[in-house]
């Protein structure tokens, strides 16, 4: 007998699939999932390329109104209310005034007009170990008041420039994970006499975007709403007072 009849192999129709053994499923899966890989990559690496440009796009920004201290600002088209020295997305309200206000983004700044067309902000933002600069709008009771924080963990600040040094309730100093049971004791004067306090170091109090570190400052027995910024830290600034703001300029 001849050798038996072979079988041609056609491709599917229209309609049908090809049925593959188990090694020819494992060859393709494997297939299947370089592609993928390589797929994922080549995104991965756009996106990279996205990112990174995205970072020197101009900013469109304009002055939409003012409630107050306020102004509301259109960043990119999304709206956002700052009082001065507060940022988003980047840029930072310097003054405002009589319908007029000033941002800035890195070194880019630009003034707007209440109506007026929007500004292009090319800067990018600066980081906070080259900030050199702080603004504080004053707030009620005409205290200057900010947002920060004291080794990483957020606090409330008050200026006070008749404090000797930073000063913070015990509580707080728990709060914030201060070691301060075990720190050096001491006597500080106030408005109701002599008190016990405990001596302290603070590795980084940070307002705004300026970061100062190794601050020397006290914790009180007294309970107190906020962290008095004392001239432990005020010192390191040249302080100027325009108005209703208060500029706080890192000494060089």
């Amino acid at each position: 007998m001849g050798p038996p009849p072979q079988r041609l192999r056609r491709s599917p129709s229209r309609g049908q699939r090809w049925r593959t053994g188990e090694a020819g499923s494992a060859a393709f899966a494997r297939s299947s999932r370089s592609i993928s890989a390589a797929r994922i990559k080549r995104w991965l690496a756009a996106l990279s390329i996205c990112v990174a440009n995205s970072s020197s796009l101009a900013q469109s920004v304009t002055l939409a109104g003012s409630m107050g201290s306020k102004a509301l600002l259109v960043i990119d088209g999304q709206p956002h209310t700052l009082a001065v020295g507060q940022s988003a997305m980047g840029v930072t309200l310097l003054q405002l005034s009589d319908g007029q206000a000033q941002v800035q983004r890195g070194g880019s700044t630009a003034s707007l007009r209440l109506g007026g067309a929007p500004a292009r902000l090319t800067g990018t933002p600066a980081a906070s170990t080259s900030a050199q600069e702080i603004v504080l709008p004053v707030g009620l009771g005409g205290h200057f008041t900010s947002a920060g924080s004291v080794n990483g963990r957020a606090v409330q600040f008050m200026v006070d420039t008749g404090a000797t040094v930073v000063a913070l309730s015990q509580g707080e100093a728990e709060r914030i994970g201060l070691d301060w049971r075990s720190a050096p004791r001491a006597m500080t004067q106030t408005a109701n006499g002599a008190v016990p306090v405990h001596r302290v170091s603070l590795s980084a109090v940070r307002v705004g975007e300026v970061e100062v570190a190794n601050v020397e400052a006290i914790v009180m027995p007294a309970q107190m709403p906020y962290v008095l910024l004392g001239n432990s830290f005020l010192s390191r600034f040249q302080m100027r007072r325009d108005n209703d703001v208060l500029r706080l300029e890192r000494r060089r």
